[in-house]
């Protein structure tokens, strides 16, 4: 059996839809809590051992422990504007920690989703080291970004590990299943429906002499690339670590509009637009996955160099495999 935290979420639900393909004949465990959202309409095409809410986690954990195979933990709030910082430790630091606590006392494979978010505006770059000396030097710029951090800092220092453990810092994770998260949808999602309805694109202009209007940079991965690297680190269980989950290339937003545009067969029209004083003072302009120890490990196992999918072919898939179509849920 495989548990699956927040994985009625965006790339949770993404997740078990690639372990049911890798391990069709495992039993799989959501534990979320399903709001007042769509997101269930994620999991309509899952076959399910159970959905337990969070508060019954430790308790479902006991009564499985013999059946789990690993721990795959995507549930957190992931909202970056969040401001009941309170709400945050309680939920995504101290469940987090529990968790781990709880694999590493039954040695249970443990999988976790840090953030891009650690690494605040880049100053230090983007380099995945769990060297301390490197991670005390991040400054997030978020609440989100901050729990996150805390949280690979205090794994980094526990004495007691489960034999596999994986944090992987995701970078801007955009694929389908991402319909019910409103305003943090992909930039892909916002775009699509502003094409749809109006025929153009708005963006933020840049105020930062370094970048022009629509050239500012993001490492955009597709959320089917983290969830077939989910499933390759399960099948190698002696990979641990904190990895970047990106392309490992920066792109423009202009670039990943344009994407858009070519692949619902639409005239490219952009608009720039200022940007929400509240944005502004936490708005990251560049950042980019440095990918050399996933790549590394990697090669080490595979034989080659990791490949990541193309902003263009990650977006086509998109648009056309699923925004286009009715049944838009992978």
């Amino acid at each position: 059996m495989y548990i699956v935290t927040g994985g009625a979420g965006f790339i949770g639900s993404v997740i078990i839809a690639e372990l049911e393909k890798a391990f069709p004949q495992q039993r799989i465990t959501v534990i979320d809590w399903l709001e007042e959202d769509d997101r269930w309409k994620n999991l309509n095409k899952r076959t399910l051992a159970d959905i337990i809410f969070p508060e019954d986690t430790l308790d479902y954990l006991e009564d499985h422990k013999d059946e789990i195979k690993a721990v795959i933990h995507m549930g957190a709030i992931s909202t970056t504007t969040e401001r009941n910082v309170n709400r945050i430790v309680e939920q995504n630091i101290g469940y987090t920690l529990d968790l781990f606590d709880w694999c590493a006392e039954t040695d249970t494979p443990f999988i976790y989703a840090s953030s891009a978010a650690t690494y605040g505006q880049g100053e230090h770059g983007f380099n995945d080291s769990t060297d301390m000396k490197h991670l005390q030097k991040l400054a997030p710029l978020n609440a989100y970004g901050f729990s996150k951090h805390m949280i690979d800092k205090a794994i980094m220092q526990k004495t007691n590990k489960p034999s596999q453990w994986v944090g992987l810092k995701f970078f801007n994770v955009y694929g389908p299943n991402e319909y019910h998260k409103g305003g943090q949808k992909s930039v892909v999602a916002h775009a699509f429906k502003q094409i749809q309805e109006t025929g153009k694109m708005k963006l933020f202009k840049s105020y930062h002499p370094d970048y022009e209007d629509g050239k500012q940079l993001r490492d955009f991965v597709s959320v089917k690339d983290i969830a077939q690297n989910i499933v390759w680190f399960i099948q190698n269980p002696t990979v641990s670590g904190i990895f970047n989950q990106g392309t490992g290339e920066a792109r423009s937003f202009k670039d990943l509009v344009a994407a858009t545009f070519k692949a619902m067969d639409v005239p490219e029209n952009i608009e720039y637009i200022e940007m929400p004083d509240s944005l502004k003072d936490q708005y990251q302009y560049f950042t980019e996955a440095n990918m050399n120890n996933f790549n590394h490990v990697y090669k080490s196992i595979e034989g080659r160099d990791y490949t990541p999918t193309s902003l263009e072919d990650g977006v086509t898939d998109y648009v056309q495999e699923h925004l286009l179509k009715a049944d838009q849920y992978l």
